[in-house]
């Protein structure tokens, strides 16, 4: 999800779904502890008590091949106030993977779980330790194998991908894998991939015998997926509140987001040299928006598709935001 669930994805996510708790981009670590900039670069909601505007829970994902940069940087993280540490171990992008980061690592069960083990030293008990994986990288071969690791080097809970990294994004997702994960290990589980409708979910849960569901392009492409699935349905959005949704997100990425500070985190954001959190220049703003619509239309077709045909051609906010506007103005009635 790099590129795509950042800060002010998030923010607005949040805003528009029941979600018990959302995590980061992923931090990737090489050989040494990073400034604290950069830790509040990838998660301005450490400003927050490590909450999204809306209350909810934020966790911190690292990735990396080194288990004890990984354990160093995850405790600069905790002191920070991250609420958790999760571990990535799924990622299946071939420059991350060819830097001996991510689901490349699923070759290797025993540094999975070194590196599990050694992030659960560094951090505080009362902080969770996570992790999330694939199935493998070609094959299921290790798959159990890599689950009891991480379990046994106490990980809080484990979210499963449901596909290789040979797979990719490629439907289907092998959800009854995880249901043979299920029955090896007694850790939490969580199951993930291909959840697009309340359907997908139902059946996600059904076969992959797991409660915990995470959502990933499903809930960008739907952002009150996760209420559907609650069944929650005096959430469920309109194309008048997505746009006004839409315009938020675009505000989020053009204003300064930094709440009040107390004078210690003042000082200490000063000696950091820590000022503001993200924004995006107006060009910026714009491809990271048209980004989202071409994913709002496979959840809003009928609405988002038509925007998105006359958006593509637009380079400034101004020209989007009277684009937004008037495809409300044009729903009859």
């Amino acid at each position: 999800m790099e590129g795509l669930t950042d800060f002010h994805m998030r923010d607005v996510l949040t805003r528009l779904g029941r979600y018990d708790w959302c995590v980061t981009e992923f931090i990737r670590v090489t050989d040494r502890v990073h400034p604290t900039r950069v830790f509040f670069h990838a998660c301005p909601e450490l400003y927050a008590d490590g909450c999204t505007a809306a209350g909810t829970p934020v966790h911190v994902q690292l990735l990396g091949s080194d288990a004890v940069m990984l354990a160093e940087n995850a405790a600069r993280v905790a002191e920070l106030g991250a609420r958790a540490i999760d571990l990535n171990f799924g990622c299946p992008a071939k420059t991350v993977n060819n830097h001996g980061g991510g689901a490349v690592l699923l070759e290797t069960p025993e540094q999975v779980h070194a590196i599990v083990a050694a992030v659960r030293r560094s951090v505080p008990a009362n902080v969770p330790v996570s992790a999330k994986m694939r199935l493998g990288v070609k094959d299921r071969s290790r798959m159990i194998e890599n689950a009891q690791g991480i379990e046994a080097a106490g990980a809080s809970w484990l979210t499963v991908h449901a596909r290789t990294k040979e797979d990719a994004y490629r439907p289907p997702a092998h959800w009854e894998a995880i249901a043979q994960i299920r029955a090896a290990v007694r850790l939490p589980l969580i199951a993930n991939g291909e959840i697009w409708t309340p359907d997908d979910a139902h059946r996600c849960r059904e076969v992959a015998q797991c409660e915990a569901l995470m959502l990933g392009r499903g809930a960008v492409s739907r952002p009150d997926l996760v209420n559907a699935i609650r069944d929650d349905a005096d959430l469920t959005l309109s194309w008048p509140r997505l746009v006004q949704a839409q315009s938020d997100f675009l505000q989020h990425m053009q204003a300064v987001q930094r709440p009040p500070l107390s004078d210690a985190d003042e000082a200490l954001m000063r000696r950091a040299n820590v000022i503001e959190s993200p924004r995006w220049t107006e060009s910026g703003a714009v491809g990271r928006y048209k980004q989202w619509l071409a994913m709002l239309t496979r959840g809003f077709p009928d609405d988002a598709l038509p925007l998105f045909h006359q958006v593509k051609r637009v380079r400034t906010l101004a020209g989007i935001r009277e684009l937004l506007n008037a495809s409300v103005t044009a729903i009859p009635g």
